[in-house]
């Protein structure tokens, strides 16, 4: 039976998917209730939204109580970066997260199985990356707090099932979170005019690419796609292009692994320092104490850009993989 649902339903149902607070969503979807008009057709519709609504005053009432709550949804960063794990449901989100980290997300065929995220810690050239396996992209079980994370995030790895309609998977997924005010880097110029509009970098994951025909299917789905998308196909059952899936994320990330030295003594190469793209000595310097940047004297730098024990002054740029001596 048809809805029949006037104009200004459609006007506040906008409103209501750029809502960001919980306190938002919840006068917007009442505004949107209140809209819609009642006969047989829209009882459904108003029934399904009476208990989203009654589902968020439960939330914001529970914070309001408890005072101190802590929202799953918000999650320390911890590691070089931290990257958010989207997409539909059943398509290996949770079994990547698994694969790559020392998390254990529950990992089943059966749909819906990730209702929190799970954050994990996945080594990437002798550094630590938060990965974060979020639950499934769809309408019906979103928490208004996923993308608020999805916001915060580095980087975004978007995967979708390449058996199962890859390019709907795709675009839906996209519709989504371009409805919460996200989109991905790479389409900043044709988004650019949107208000409110947070720019993630993001990489499509086209998961169980498992063998020969699976690449071919691969194949037809990029040819199909009508613009340019990031892309990678991955399989978490054979590790098909999990190493360069990690490479890609240390490069996204815009960092350098910097390591130290004792005068006298050999660098210790097991944990670096993570500093930016550009970081230079003085501020490594400030980055390990800041004595070292208060009294630093000279240092000395072994390295691809340098030749060994290299004196440089405080503003020398820094280099992947540099070994710094710092002298106070």
């Amino acid at each position: 039976m048809p809805t029949n649902l006037p104009p200004e339903y459609f006007e506040v149902e906008k409103r209501y998917k750029a809502a960001e607070s919980i306190q938002e969503k919840i006068a917007t979807l009442e505004e949107m209730i209140s809209t819609i008009p009642k006969h047989k057709g829209t009882d459904k519709l108003r029934a399904d939204y009476r208990r989203r609504l009654s589902k968020l005053k439960s939330s914001a009432q529970t914070r309001k109580k408890t005072g101190g709550y802590q929202s799953a949804f918000q999650i320390d960063r911890e590691g070089a970066g931290q990257i958010v794990v989207i997409g539909p449901s059943n398509v290996g989100k949770s079994a990547l997260v698994d694969t790559l980290t020392n998390a254990t997300p529950e990992v089943s065929e059966t749909p819906f199985t990730t209702w929190k995220p799970t954050p994990g810690m996945m080594p990437v050239n002798n550094v630590q990356v938060q990965l974060i396996d979020t639950p499934p992209l769809d309408r019906d079980y979103l928490e208004p707090e996923l993308f608020d994370l999805i916001r915060r995030a580095d980087f975004i790895l978007l995967v979708i099932n390449l058996e199962t309609f890859p390019d709907r998977q795709l675009h839906q997924s996209i519709e989504v979170i371009l409805e919460h005010n996200i989109a991905p880097l790479h389409l900043k110029e044709k988004y650019a005019g949107e208000q409110r509009m947070t720019f993630v970098p993001l990489l499509v994951l086209a998961n169980k690419c498992d063998d020969e025909s699976s690449c071919e299917v691969f194949d037809v789905f990029t040819e199909l796609l009508d613009e340019y998308w990031p892309l990678l196909p991955v399989s978490t059952k054979s590790g098909y292009n999990l190493a360069q899936l990690k490479q890609t994320v240390f490069d996204q990330l815009g960092i350098i692994r910097v390591y130290t030295k004792v005068p006298g003594k050999d660098p210790d190469l097991n944990e670096p320092y993570v500093c930016e793209i550009g970081t230079t000595v003085e501020e490594l310097a400030q980055k390990i104490h800041h004595d070292f940047y208060e009294n630093l004297k000279s240092a000395r730098v072994w390295g691809s850009s340098s030749f060994d024990g290299q004196m440089v002054q405080r503003d020398y740029v820094l280099h992947d993989e540099d070994i710094v001596e710092l002298r106070t």
